[in-house]
């Protein structure tokens, strides 16, 4: 699979991780748009360690993660669910100047939001943005909710995404004292682009060849992003028939904008009668 996340356990160490890599869903993602460079960069890790936090989710549901701030990047907001359907987007200027991650996002915070069938309302953690990069942000996060020392390793370019997660613990000093520095200096040579040729288990042995790794199976990741008319159909049913008749009377159709699938619904009169005549009640 060329999309998808995979954990591992460095069994010596007790020192536990995940590879993810996407490219043709991150390829879908961007397409249609033309962001910067830097929001390309930042929104690449965000996806990145989105799937890494989905990817514990074990009932039906979904998290979406915002980062939310005053800079020329407002927004990055990732969604995805319990099987790694993962879809996103960014808002921002349109044209974005060499700066520091702190400078680009503002101030502002980041947003978790748990949402699941089961639940009888969603959970919702709301921290600060705290960090010089997307992944000091989410190493800070960790930190709070874990309270596991964590690290993000990662790499993005337009054709792929590259991430690397560790995480250190309760034992691990007593397996091994210089363990966690030691697998830190290694994860740390991962920039290297070239490791996206490769899989997460020739990438985790030439990275940590002195170790006793276990990997797990991979998990698929897929686009979010499939369509999905009912969903408008419904929503526009929902609004009702007059409201809807007043938009169609004034612009000549009925326009919805799905923005974080960058996708377009254009419905005229005939389309709109359609959908209103599919919901009235057959009678006998």
């Amino acid at each position: 699979m060329s999309n998808y996340v995979q954990r591992f356990l460095l069994e010596n160490l007790d020192i536990r991780g995940a590879v993810v890599h996407l490219d043709s869903v991150w390829q879908e993602m961007l397409s249609g748009r033309s962001y910067p460079q830097l929001v390309t960069q930042l929104l690449g890790e965000m996806s990145a360690i989105t799937l890494l936090l989905s990817e514990n989710l074990k009932q039906t549901g979904r998290l979406i993660i915002q980062l939310a701030g005053s800079g020329p990047i407002s927004m990055l907001i990732m969604d995805c669910t319990e099987s790694l359907h993962l879809r996103g987007m960014a808002k921002c200027e349109q044209t974005i100047e060499v700066q520091s991650v702190p400078d680009l996002l503002g101030h502002g915070h980041l947003v978790l939001t748990l949402d699941m069938p089961s639940m009888r309302e969603s959970y919702q953690s709301i921290v600060p943005l705290d960090g010089k990069t997307i992944a000091e942000i989410f190493e800070h996060y960790f930190r709070q909710s874990d309270q596991l020392p964590s690290r993000l390793f990662l790499a993005t370019t337009h054709n792929a995404i590259f991430g690397l997660f560790l995480q250190k613990l309760p034992n691990a000093d007593l397996q091994d004292p210089d363990g966690w520095v030691r697998t830190e200096t290694l994860a740390a040579t991962i920039q290297d682009h070239k490791l996206f040729d490769l899989t997460a288990e020739e990438i985790l042995t030439r990275l940590f060849y002195e170790e006793t790794i276990r990997i797990f199976d991979a998990q698929s990741v897929q686009s979010g992003c499939q369509e999905d008319p009912a969903k408008i159909y419904s929503m526009l049913r929902l609004l009702g028939r007059e409201e809807v008749d007043s938009i169609l009377k004034e612009f000549g159709e009925v326009i919805v904008s799905d923005d974080i699938c960058n996708r377009e619904y254009r419905l005229d009169a005939l389309a709109i009668d359609a959908i209103f005549r599919e919901a009235e009640p057959t009678i006998h």
